[in-house]
């Protein structure tokens, strides 16, 4: 892997609380589809997303820990942005509405611990409560959220399939990619607006992203 090329792709920008303009934007995809709840809650046709795919995108169990238990490797996690955005809708998926302001923007890669980037995540927090929660803000949600013996709910809303020219340089692989959003829910609460895109790398482990109607 060339990781100069990494440097390059993706750097990290913290910015400053009296800095009025916004961080560089995030990396969403450009869907060629996309499904909402309706569609997650009856899955999708074979042909389209094979089992073993959904079970990764629409289920509501840890990706980081799917992660692991595919690679046989520690999932660790690359931060490359974590932002002050203010009340700024910032592109974001329309349910940031819930979470409340002002937030803080967190991007990172997931990667197996040789290396190997995985997956590709950006998270909105109330920025006042954030440190609550990323203790350690080198360790994936999961594991942090776990320490802290926090019980979530992830609550899949949206599904994508699409492209996007900086997640291609960065998992150094052609697109289309799958992704999703979901919102963490604590004690009755919104907790966390979190956007996930995964590499078609994960076909070594989870087989084609589509299966043939024959099959």
């Amino acid at each position: 892997m060339n990781f100069c090329k990494e440097q390059r792709t993706l750097t990290a920008t913290f910015s400053p609380t009296n800095n009025l303009t916004l961080p560089a934007a995030w990396h969403r995809l450009n869907p060629i589809w996309q499904g909402g709840e309706e569609v997650i809650r009856k899955s999708l046709p074979h042909s389209q997303l094979a089992p073993t795919w959904q079970l990764l995108l629409l289920g509501d169990g840890s990706p980081t820990r799917h992660l692991e238990l595919l690679t046989g490797e520690p999932t660790e996690v690359d931060v490359i942005d974590m932002s002050l955005i203010g009340m700024d809708s910032d592109a974001a998926p329309d349910l940031i509405q819930v979470v409340p302001g002002p937030r803080l923007r967190r991007q990172v890669w997931l990667r197996t611990a040789s290396g190997q980037r995985l997956a590709y995540a950006t998270s909105w927090w109330e920025a006042s409560h954030v440190d609550e929660y990323l203790q350690n803000r080198s360790l994936p949600i999961w594991a942090s959220l776990a320490r802290l013996r926090t019980e979530l709910y992830r609550d899949v809303q949206g599904i994508y399939y699409g492209y996007s020219p900086a997640l291609e340089s960065g998992f150094e692989v052609d697109g289309p990619f799958w992704g999703r959003h979901y919102l963490f829910w604590h004690h009755g609460q919104p907790l966390t607006l979190i956007y996930e895109v995964f590499s078609p790398y994960l076909t070594k482990y989870l087989g084609p992203m589509q299966l043939n109607s024959r099959d």
